[in-house]
């Protein structure tokens, strides 16, 4: 892999970052087995060394607990990074619906504007920062006119505090009630291999609009990374532990995948995980790929999918792959 590290702008937002983001899930350590600070302070200055700008995290995320440590490994660093954080997840109030409960704290999916505004400041603080490039409602609230939360948006937009807008877990309808504001830049949403409705519903219209698509989970929570075979057990509050996603059979088809496209990682002295960001990044009308990272070498294994160019006849491989040996797989 010979390439520079791709570059694409947010939307019309006027705001670039890299193509790979690192994901910070995972980091927050809720529903991941805990998590190790150090490691995942190290994991994003690694990141941000080998050119990722693209740092996603959200205070959903170990209630707060992702954010404080981005903010962490970024204090000294800020002008490298291109944050993107999120609201509408709140613990601070009761409004909107109940979502779930995160070590015995309800939280609530809401975005009315006082919200809004009160979370900001909260999500600056523990950034450590003044300003967030990139600013996503990150559930949808049923009980809040889009317009409303738009409008929020678009006022700490005004003020300098968030630089781009994006809206997260769309559905078509909710999609065009955003795009009609005229403030939208983004949306993200799951996208991998193995996750590709958005394809029939929200990348058409994303693409026609001019807004960027952000594909989380691009890695199907690491199912197709080439590193969990039938053999892993998974422990503690991870998530994949009863997942019918990851059972024994879906492992097996996600190993002999990656064996089938092998050949082609090869060629260009890859990684499977690299080989498989780099398809999700030629894929029509996905912008940026997220990719999570809780170690310097899982971070540096995933920037340099970000230097992977596939060819036609790579991407047609992958592809015939991909009916053989990944069809039908449940959950």
């Amino acid at each position: 892999m010979s390439g520079e590290q791709l570059i694409r702008e947010i939307g019309r937002s006027g705001v670039t970052a890299s193509a790979v983001g690192l994901g910070t899930w995972a980091i927050g350590g809720w529903m991941w087995g805990g998590t190790d600070e150090a490691q995942s302070i190290a994991a994003i200055q690694a990141s941000l060394e080998a050119g990722v700008t693209l740092i996603d995290t959200a205070p959903a995320y170990g209630l707060g607990r992702s954010e404080e440590i981005v903010g962490k490994a970024l204090a000294g660093r800020r002008d490298k990074a291109v944050i993107a954080t999120k609201c509408g997840l709140v613990w601070h109030t009761q409004k909107g619906s109940h979502f779930f409960d995160q070590d015995g704290q309800p939280v609530h999916r809401y975005l009315g504007g006082e919200s809004i505004v009160h979370e900001v400041e909260d999500s600056l603080r523990r950034l450590g920062t003044d300003y967030i490039d990139l600013y996503i409602t990150h559930w949808q609230d049923a009980t809040t006119p889009v317009e409303e939360t738009v409008a929020a948006l678009e006022k700490l937009q005004r003020a300098g505090k968030i630089r781009a807008i994006g809206a997260s877990n769309v559905n078509r309808s909710t999609l065009e009630q955003y795009i009609a504001t005229g403030s939208l830049d983004a949306i993200q949403e799951r996208y991998s291999m193995i996750d590709r409705e958005i394809e029939t519903d929200l990348l058409p219209l994303s693409v026609a609009k001019g807004v960027s698509t952000l594909s989380y989970s691009s890695l199907a929570l690491g199912l197709l990374s080439g590193s969990i075979g039938p053999d892993r057990i998974f422990s503690g509050d991870d998530q994949r532990r009863d997942h019918p996603r990851f059972s024994v059979a879906n492992r097996q088809k996600a190993h002999d995948f990656s064996e089938a496209i092998r050949p082609v990682a090869q060629r260009h002295d890859a990684s499977i995980a690299q080989t498989v960001i780099a398809w999700t990044l030629a894929q029509p009308g996905v912008t940026f790929a997220l990719c999570g990272a809780r170690n310097p070498a899982q971070a540096l294994d995933n920037a340099r999918a970000g230097t992977l160019r596939l060819s036609p006849e790579d991407l047609a491989a992958i592809d015939a792959a991909l009916s053989a040996k990944l069809a039908n797989m449940d959950g």
